[in-house]
């Protein structure tokens, strides 16, 4: 056995660790993707197989832990992912907040690297560049995630250009960054102050968080088992405001796991209500 294998119980072991630590759920025909993902950490901390590796987490050690955590939960992301949510938060969403005598409060969820907290931002200054006395009141969007490595990210607005290059269109490239020193772009003052980033696990509180009118969970739940979706829908629907929106990924569907919500159907795309309690 080389040290890039590792066999079906350091597997076993290893995907009971990461449901626990933070509810993903590999299933039985992952190893390809955790032999992919903890390969790099095998070399970074001088071990000879994944199978030592796994033990090391298994028997506690929090640094490696930590490290095949944000390895296993580190996502690929883009700007404006799907495009339609955010012509939906443009119009007519927006709309519907703009004269609360309260700041308009958005929550990102498992953020990565910022692309989706920074897409809502950027779509909400684009909203009042027509509406300038929109959101009196105040904006705060606030972009969570488990990795500290990418809240990191977030919180410097510098994206190299190839990440630009994903999904960012052309004009908002011109609008809302500048050059950085070191070759990349980084956002512009007014859009990287309207949010703010925080590490969260999904599978703990959210009370800290607040009240929020719109929440961002999109593309999460799927890597969730049923129950762990049913007790994050709970807890998002206890952090929404009575005419809260819910935007989920365009594969995720809460059919049969929560009956807190109302589907709004467009053309194109979708969004949840909070029912009224």
């Amino acid at each position: 056995m080389t040290g890039k294998e590792f066999d079906q119980q350091h597997y076993i072991s290893f995907s009971y660790f990461l449901e626990r630590s933070c509810g993903i759920v590999l299933g039985d025909n992952k190893q390809y993707l955790v032999r992919s993902r903890l390969l790099p950490l095998i070399k970074q901390f001088n071990y000879e197989s994944i199978n030592a590796y796994i033990d090391s987490i298994i028997k506690g050690n929090r640094q490696h832990q930590t490290a095949a955590i944000e390895a296993m939960t580190t996502n690929e992301t883009l700007w404006f992912r799907d495009d339609y949510p955010f012509k939906l938060l443009e119009n007519p969403i927006l709309s519907q907040f703009s004269d609360k005598t309260r700041p308009l409060r958005i929550w990102s969820a498992a953020c990565s690297s910022g692309q989706e907290a920074y897409s809502i931002a950027m779509t909400i200054l684009n909203y009042k560049k027509q509406r300038s006395n929109s959101f009196r009141a105040g904006i705060e969007i606030v972009g969570t995630d488990i990795s500290e490595e990418m809240l990191q990210r977030c919180r410097s607005a510098e994206y190299d250009h190839l990440a630009i290059s994903r999904g960012l269109p052309e004009q908002f490239k011109l609008d809302f960054f500048e050059p950085a020193d070191n070759g990349k772009l980084r956002l512009k003052l007014p859009v990287k102050a309207l949010a703010k980033f925080k590490a969260i696990n999904l599978l703990d509180s959210y009370t800290s968080l607040g009240k929020f009118d719109i929440i961002f969970c999109r593309n999460v739940l799927i890597y969730f088992s049923p129950e762990v979706k049913k007790k994050i829908l709970q807890k998002i629907a206890a952090c929404l405001q009575d005419d809260g929106v819910l935007f989920l990924g365009a594969s995720e569907s809460i059919s049969g796991l929560t009956d807190k919500f109302t589907m709004v159907r467009c053309n194109p795309g979708l969004y949840y209500l909070i029912k009224p309690q």
